[in-house]
């Protein structure tokens, strides 16, 4: 049977207004014990997926587990994107066990949700095989996540996978609100968040600037 291309974006890709980014447990104490990713990277790429949130007006729930007897600030890279937002703190490991968080998830009212945080073995799975029950799309950004080892970060995953879950990284998830160059209105944003904390793609479009005025628009 032939089929004909169109100039259109497949369905499955994220958009700014389809889905509700989820950010938990971002704190000192729970990082501590993380070693699939070292802190650096993990700090780098949660302020590179807040910031991108923010910018592009994605609805987001940010969430701490005991937050003042226990586990700790959230990041400030996180939480200086959204300044004075609401922090939902936690007893449930489970994020998707939280009344008043689902609460938050029902009054915004999309049937995407998007997941990072600490540890992907509890923190994560909890709520990403919850919520796939319950009929929402799931979708994981692996390097802003972290657990207490390779294995079990990598076994979460194959696990939330096997379930349904969708596996991002932070850089596509920002790339992936972009998407065309050509909107104007949002490059300086994004290209700013990847110069700030897209790591060697940020230095190169750094170098690309300075040194030829280059713009990926042109």
């Amino acid at each position: 049977m032939a089929v004909n291309a169109t100039p259109t974006p497949g369905s499955k890709l994220l958009t700014p207004n389809d889905h509700t980014l989820i950010m938990i447990d971002f704190q000192s104490q729970m990082s501590f014990a993380t070693k699939s990713i070292d802190a650096v990277n993990l700090r780098n790429n949660a302020a590179l997926v807040a910031h991108g949130a923010k910018g592009f007006g994605v609805s987001t729930i940010l969430t701490t587990v005991a937050e003042k007897s226990f586990s700790g600030p959230m990041f400030s890279e996180i939480t200086d994107a959204f300044p004075g937002q609401k922090l939902f703190d936690r007893t449930s490991m489970n994020t998707w066990e939280d009344a008043p968080v689902i609460e938050e998830i029902n009054r915004i009212g999309k049937t995407r949700i998007v997941l990072s945080g600490l540890w992907t073995g509890v923190c994560i799975v909890g709520p990403a095989l919850s919520a796939i029950e319950q009929g929402f799309e799931v979708f994981v950004l692996a390097d802003a996540c972290g657990d207490v080892s390779d294995e079990a970060h990598n076994r979460a995953m194959d696990r939330m996978v096997q379930a349904g879950a969708q596996p991002m990284t932070s850089l596509q998830y920002l790339l992936e609100l972009q998407r065309d160059w050509a909107r104007t209105e949002t490059y300086d944003m994004t290209t700013g968040i990847a110069k700030k904390f897209g790591g060697s793609y940020g230095l190169g479009i750094i170098y690309a600037k300075t040194m030829f005025g280059a713009s990926e628009g042109h």
